[in-house]
């Protein structure tokens, strides 16, 4: 995840969000990053992800992170960065997690009252998820394959999962994730930050 300049606005309009998910889809096309999930909100977006190797993040979100600054800049005839700084990046290291990490980034505007139900916000791959609509260039994980065998199940099973409310517990976990600094070096995800 990573997050506008002192919490500054960067996406003003359905524009902004879809030059943003042009520029996410060729990024990790062309560094092999299997995108898993995604929310775009005013100041900042999520991703949930699984690279081919090391780099393959950094390369991503690197080339994405530059060439959306230098079109954001150009439309509002500014200059310098429009990210606060580096991205940050959680590694997943389980099935629960994974799915956990998922439901954080799709529920996002919900939990931040954009939104009642998860469904009416097109910025995310929430209906994707859920109802099988829009994102085709998203890539399934074995994880949400596993919940069931047919794509009706497994969104079925997916809005069920969704609608029953975080604890305090497991949000603060998400917000907050115990990790080793080694582990977030070799992050497979890079997500989570407060809503």
């Amino acid at each position: 995840m990573n997050r506008g300049h002192n919490r500054a606005q960067v996406f003003d309009d359905d524009y902004d969000h879809e030059v943003f998910l042009t520029l996410l889809r060729r990024a990790t096309d062309r560094f092999g990053v299997q995108v898993h999930g995604y929310a775009l909100m005013k100041n900042h977006f999520h991703v949930q992800a699984t690279p081919p190797n090391a780099t393959a993040i950094a390369d991503s979100i690197g080339e994405i992170a530059q060439k959306y600054t230098g079109y954001y800049n150009r439309k509002h005839e500014r200059i310098g960065s429009v990210w606060n700084g580096r991205y940050k990046s959680v590694l997943i290291e389980d099935e629960y997690q994974w799915l956990r990490c998922l439901k954080y980034i799709d529920l996002n505007p919900v939990r931040a009252h954009i939104v009642e139900r998860p469904q009416d916000y097109r910025w995310t791959s929430f209906r994707a998820h859920s109802l099988g609509i829009g994102g085709d260039w998203l890539v399934e994980h074995e994880v949400f394959q596993g919940l069931a065998p047919t794509a009706e199940e497994r969104h079925a099973i997916y809005r069920a999962h969704c609608a029953e409310p975080f604890t305090a517990a497991e949000l603060t976990l998400q917000r907050y994730p115990l990790r080793l600094e080694a582990e977030a070096d070799a992050a497979e995800v890079f997500d989570v930050e407060v809503a």
